[in-house]
């Protein structure tokens, strides 16, 4: 593990460790610059975004910063999967979100991070200060507005996932998961299955509340009804979407 994935105080060459201090602005986002936080944006206020940023390539399993550390910055990806997480003072552990590429993360709540942030496959991410993206964010008017509707729209996931974990049966769970990550394909102009599932089903489990064993049946039972394919493991082929989609509302069978 990366104890300071991105310590680059020490004025060390861009190039070391992983570092690209100085690449092209968005160089790597072009297939999410509609749905990332610097959407919308003409290019030479993303070269003033760009200005701003340190951007680091991150393996696997790598934790970027832990629940209650000072937030100093906020982060975006451009290519990779990262889950978000709380630990309980038993030690049991609750993912709250998945992030995938054009994601924003790290906003504070009263100056420290509500979560823990870990790269769930090898990731590219772009890192700001606070400080410089509060003052962008004064001077580019796109960019305020682009960050408002993304925290909107992270309310309004954090109110699904409640009804979620409060009100839905293990299938009707499994069932709105798939479904959430087949909208997020579309969303990025992609066919909307397969969709890919790089996060293990014990995260998967420590998302949806339940446990693996149930995920694992609930995946199993699923492909013998034909709502869904499981060609790997880490892929899965929803071959009957209007019926994953009745499961996931709890109309369906």
């Amino acid at each position: 593990m990366l104890a300071h994935p991105f310590d680059t105080d020490d004025a060390r060459p861009a190039e070391r460790d992983g570092f690209d201090l100085n690449a092209p602005p968005c160089r790597n986002c072009d297939v999410v610059r509609e749905i990332a936080f610097c959407g919308e944006l003409t290019y030479d206020e993303i070269r003033r975004l760009a200005s701003a940023r340190c951007h680091v390539h991150l393996p696997a399993d790598v934790t970027l910063f832990r629940e209650g550390d000072a937030a100093d910055h906020v982060y975006s990806i451009a290519s990779g999967t990262l889950k978000l997480y709380k630990l309980m003072s038993d030690g049991r552990r609750q993912i709250v979100g998945f992030l995938f590429s054009g994601d924003m993360f790290g906003l504070a709540v009263d100056g420290g991070y509500a979560y823990t942030a870990e790269t769930v496959t090898p990731a590219q991410i772009c890192r700001f200060t606070h400080r410089k993206l509060d003052t962008l964010r004064g001077e580019i008017p796109r960019l305020e507005r682009k960050m408002f509707a993304m925290a909107v729209r992270d309310l309004a996931a954090a109110q699904e996932q409640m009804l979620l974990l409060g009100r839905k049966t293990a299938k009707e769970r499994v069932a709105s998961f798939l479904l959430k990550l087949s909208c997020r394909l579309e969303l990025r102009g992609q066919p909307s299955s397969p969709v890919e599932l790089p996060m293990s089903r014990a995260d998967i489990a420590d998302y949806l509340g339940l446990t693996i064993e149930t995920v694992s049946r609930t995946f199993t039972h699923l492909k013998r009804e034909g709502v869904i394919g499981l060609p790997t493991a880490d892929h899965a082929l929803l071959v009957d979407t209007r019926v994953l989609k009745d499961i996931s509302e709890g109309t369906g069978r």
